[in-house]
């Protein structure tokens, strides 16, 4: 673990001065922005496309940073406000309208409103505001939240107005992501974007990468990038064909060490200890995948049964498996992705972001029979048992409950 000076340079949105490698897309984003043409069915919209890893969240956030700063230093009531949502983070359309309401309410809980509701308060929020809205969703991928609702609202935000008012600034809209998950939220609004509104994003080149790379760990370091570690991660970038984004979190693991989390979206260093509970069977179902960095979700499903019967226990039911899944995830140690594919038209890959050998590991409760049940303990003991033995004490690879 390194002595970062600025880490939250790191952090997964952290936006660089000078996006490197992505001047002419940003530039033809801001472009369609100030040009947008005249349909009465949506608001003035632009497309950011490209694989994951490409640079869309960057190509995104840059040019929503760029059209606010112009419009502050032009004359007139034309002063824009940009409202940045991450869209994998959340579940739902509510998930999504609150985030965007937080920016006026940081208290803000939606849990039990409608999604209409919170829509209303942020477009009443906007009327109050008097601000040009520049909303950017990002990281739209398939089998994302259902943003049908939230573009019809922004179509036609004066109907939720109060009776009697109108007057909403204009809204302008960036959806950046992979081009599945845009083509799948616009169909649910009706809506077929025209060939000329999209920006297409090309993956990296290993020089851009190894580029963006090294700034970013100088920034951070505020020093010269040590080239062992730029060489490791660039080495392991290209032999497993990677972006942008799986490298960051390979630079914030040889970096930050233990603290190098990534609970969906938000970049906050780790806690002393975690709250989790994880059975033994799921553990050694994960360990046998981590050696492959990304493997489909149902393989793992299948080996957590196979490993469970043979310990005499049954196998988690899908909904309990997956919560088991969500909380790994939120604790930053594996990371989620659904890409097209699968018998449902989708299918979720597991990513991990630390070794499985670093995770937690106790001897299991006295009342707890062996491999059956959680343990519980503290993190990255030293007692790791591989995914088919346990050592003197029978440790297992665990984490703690809620």
């Amino acid at each position: 673990m390194l002595n970062a000076v600025h880490p939250e340079i790191l952090g997964p949105d952290w936006l660089p001065p000078v996006p490197l490698a992505r001047s002419r897309e940003v530039a033809q984003a801001v472009r369609l922005l100030e040009h947008p043409p005249e349909d009465p069915r949506s608001p003035p919209m632009v497309f950011v496309e490209g694989p994951e890893g490409s640079g869309t969240s960057t190509v995104a956030r840059a040019a929503g940073r760029t059209l606010a700063a112009r419009k502050r230093s032009s004359p007139g009531p034309s002063e824009t406000r940009l409202y940045a949502v991450r869209t994998r983070g959340c579940r739902t359309g509510l998930g999504v309208a609150s985030a965007l309401l937080r920016y006026f309410d940081p208290g803000f809980d939606g849990r039990g409103f409608s999604v209409v509701e919170v829509l209303a308060g942020f477009l009443r929020r906007l009327h109050r505001d008097r601000r040009v809205a520049l909303i950017l969703l990002d990281d739209i991928g398939v089998g994302g939240p259902d943003l049908a609702v939230l573009l019809r609202a922004f179509s036609d935000p004066e109907r939720f107005l109060p009776e009697g008012e109108s007057g909403v600034p204009s809204i302008l809209l960036i959806l950046a992501g992979r081009r599945e998950g845009l083509e799948g939220a616009t169909r649910g609004f009706g809506l077929r974007p025209p060939p000329e509104r999209w920006v297409r994003v090309s993956p990296y080149s290993d020089a851009e990468l190894g580029a963006i790379l090294r700034d970013r760990m100088e920034r951070a370091l505020g020093r010269s990038a040590p080239e062992t570690i730029l060489e490791r991660v660039t080495a392991r970038v290209r032999r497993d064909g990677c972006g942008v984004s799986r490298a960051m979190d390979l630079v914030r693991r040889e970096i930050l060490g233990p603290s190098a989390i990534r609970p969906g979206s938000v970049y906050r260093p780790l806690e002393s200890r975690l709250d989790l509970l994880i059975e033994r069977h799921v553990v050694r179902a994960l360990a046998r995948a981590a050696d492959r960095e990304s493997v489909p979700l149902r393989d793992i499903r299948r080996w957590e049964a196979l490993l469970a019967r043979a310990e005499g226990a049954r196998p988690l039911p899908t909904t309990t498996f997956w919560r088991r899944i969500i909380r790994l995830e939120q604790a930053g140690y594996v990371r989620r992705e659904i890409r097209p594919g699968g018998m449902g038209g989708t299918q979720s890959v597991l990513h991990f972001l630390s070794p499985v050998r670093e995770w937690f590991t106790v001897p299991p409760g006295r009342d707890t029979p062996q491999g059956s049940g959680p343990s519980v303990g503290g993190p990255w003991s030293s007692g790791w048992a591989p995914p088919d033995q346990s050592p003197t004490g029978e440790r297992s690879p665990v984490a703690a409950p809620d």
